[in-house]
């Protein structure tokens, strides 16, 4: 399990996308309901639970990154 921030990938981003179990799924309609993934597949659902509660967004750093610099630019300016 990792913790922290992720880094995307755009190769799995597309992956994800275009998928052949993907369009399947959809196109058939043999979607669960949201939050029912516990029947489908219960240590992905374990998995995904952890994961989403430990690890944080790409964009955060980017916020705190553009904050500390538009205080820094104040700083200096005024």
């Amino acid at each position: 399990m990792k913790f922290g921030f992720r880094k995307p990938s755009l190769k799995k981003r597309i992956a994800a996308r275009t998928s052949l179990k993907r369009v399947v799924r959809h196109n058939l309609g043999l979607k669960a309901p949201r939050g029912l993934g516990w029947l489908t597949n219960p240590k992905k659902a374990a998995y995904n639970r952890v994961y989403n509660r430990t690890s944080r967004g790409c964009m955060i750093v980017l916020v705190v990154l553009s904050g500390f610099l538009f205080s820094l630019i104040m700083l200096i300016f005024f």
